[in-house]
C-alpha cells in the first residue's frame, strides 16, 4: 500500500485538503485536492487531481446542518472510496499559533493539544478553528497520527531585540512578544530561491506574502530575521478585513470613546477593517480595482494598502543592512499585476526597474537593470506541512512502505 497524507487547513467555516503520496523518501507528491465551504449553512465541496480537473462536487442545503466534522467524515469517506491501493498514514494540520513553545512542527498528544489550546487568546479567531479538526480526528479516527505545522515556527530564528516589545519586563514573561506569522509561505518561498536564482537563497531578501491576509518577511540565507505581523496576525500591513499597525490608543478611544465592549473593538479590528473598511465597499484587491477609477474611496483603499507595503519593505531593508531581491507571493502578491507594478514604482529609490511585459505575463522575474531584483513566485503551504509532517513521521513512513 503507498502512505498517503492528508493535510489540513481548517477556518472558521470551511476546510481546505491536499492529499499527498509519500513514496521512498521523495518530494511529497499531490494527488487531490479541494474544500468544503460554507460550513454550517449551504456548504460545498469540490475534489480536483493534481491538474485541476474537477474529480467531485457536492452540495447540500442549509438544513443538513453540515459542520466541520461531517465535512472531515464526508472526505474520509472519499479517501477511502478511492484509495486506489493508497492507505491513509497520517494528517498534518496548519496551525497559525505555536507560541514559544514550539519552534517546529510536533506530534500531536494530549500534552501537545493542551499546550495549544492554552495559546487560543494569542490567535482567537484562528486557533480555535485550526485545532477543531484535530479533536475530530483523535475522536472520530483513534490511533491516527496528527502533526502540527505552525505558522510562528520560521520566525523562531529572529534576535530577541527583534521580537521584543517596549513593554514592561513580567509581560514578556507571561508571552507578550513579537511572533510573526504565514511562516509556512515564507518556509516554502525560501526553500525554492536557489531554484530561481542561487544568490537569492544566500542574500538579503524580502518576500511579500499580499492575500486577503498580508505581511513581509525579511530574509537573509533563507532564514527570518524580521517580519511585519508581531504579537497578532492584526499587525503590519492592512489586510482584507484586518487593520494592520496602529496606534495602541485608538483601541481605548474604542473602548472609552464608542464605547465598545472588547468584543465589539476585537471584531472591528479584525473583520471590519483594512480594504474593506477604508473602501467601504469590498476587502477583495479584484473588486477594488474595477471600480478605483470612479470610486475615491476604493482607490484610496489600494494606495493605503501599497503606501504601507513600500514603507515597511523600506523597514526590513535597513533589518537587512541592504536588499538584494524582493518576492511576491500569495493571492495578491502572484495575481495583482497592477499592485506588483505599484510597489515596484515606489521603490525605484532603492534601484528596482519594473519589467513590464515580464510583469504582465506573471515573471517569474518580472525587473531589469543591475539593481535587486523582482520575483513572482507561487507558495505552496501546502506542501510545506506535507514535508514537515512526512520529517517528523518518518520512521513511521519507513515501517509502512516496507
Amino acid at each position: 500500500m503507498i502512505p498517503v497524507l492528508l493535510v489540513l487547513n481548517a477556518g472558521s467555516s470551511s476546510l481546505k485538503f491536499q492529499v499527498f503520496d509519500l513514496l521512498d523518501g521523495a518530494e511529497p507528491r499531490l494527488v487531490w485536492k479541494g474544500l468544503y465551504e460554507g460550513l454550517g449553512g449551504s456548504a460545498h465541496s469540490l475534489v480536483k487531481d493534481a491538474s485541476g480537473a474537477i474529480l467531485d462536487e457536492t452540495t447540500w442545503s442549509s438544513n443538513d446542518r453540515l459542520g466541520h466534522e461531517e465535512a472531515l467524515m464526508h472526505l474520509v469517506a472519499w479517501l477511502r472510496q478511492h484509495q486506489e491501493g493508497r492507505t491513509l498514514a497520517a494528517i498534518g494540520h496548519r496551525v497559525v499559533h505555536g507560541g514559544e513553545a514550539f519552534s517546529g512542527p510536533v506530534l500531536v498528544d494530549d500534552a501537545v493539544l493542551q499546550a495549544l489550546d492554552s495559546l487560543v487568546p494569542l490567535a482567537p479567531l484562528h486557533q480555535p478553528h485550526n485545532l477543531e479538526p484535530i479533536r475530530i480526528v483523535r475522536r472520530r479516527l483513534p490511533g491516527m497520527a496528527q502533526v502540527a505545522c505552525f505558522d510562528t515556527a520560521f520566525h523562531q530564528t529572529q534576535s530577541d531585540i527583534a521580537s521584543l516589545f517596549a513593554l514592561p519586563s513580567e509581560m514578556r514573561d507571561r508571552g507578550v512578544r513579537r511572533y510573526g506569522f504565514h511562516g509556512l509561505s515564507y518556509d516554502y518561498i525560501a526553500s525554492v530561491l536557489a531554484t530561481y536564482d542561487p544568490r537569492l537563497a544566500e542574500g538579503r531578501v524580502v518576500v511579500a506574502h499580499l492575500g486577503n491576509g498580508a505581511s513581509l518577511c525579511a530574509l537573509k540565507g533563507g532564514v527570518s530575521i524580521a517580519t511585519t505581523m508581531g504579537f497578532s496576525a492584526l499587525d503590519g500591513l492592512p489586510m482584507g478585513t484586518r487593520c494592520g499597525a496602529i496606534d495602541a490608543g485608538v483601541v481605548f478611544f474604542m473602548l472609552r470613546e464608542m464605547k465598545l465592549s472588547p468584543a465589539e473593538a476585537e471584531r472591528v479590528l479584525y473583520t471590519k477593517s483594512g480594504l474593506l473598511g477604508v473602501s467601504g465597499i469590498s476587502n477583495d484587491m479584484r473588486v477594488l480595482r474595477s471600480k478605483a477609477a470612479t470610486e475615491v474611496d476604493a482607490r484610496r483603499a489600494i494606495d493605503l494598502f501599497v503606501y504601507r507595503i513600500t514603507r515597511e519593505i523600506g523597514s526590513l531593508m535597513a533589518a537587512l543592512g541592504g536588499v538584494d531581491g524582493l518576492v511576491f507571493t500569495a493571492g495578491i502578491g502572484e495575481n495583482d499585476t497592477a499592485t506588483r507594478a505599484e510597489v515596484i514604482a515606489g521603490l525605484s529609490w532603492a534601484g528596482f526597474s519594473l519589467d513590464e511585459d515580464a510583469n504582465r505575463t506573471g515573471g517569474p522575474r518580472i525587473s531589469t537593470g543591475s539593481g535587486p531584483t523582482a520575483w513572482v513566485i507561487p507558495t505552496n503551504e501546502e506542501l510545506v506541512i506535507a514535508r514537515q509532517t512526512r520529517t517528523i513521521l518518518g520512521a513511521t513512513w519507513a515501517k509502512l512502505a516496507s
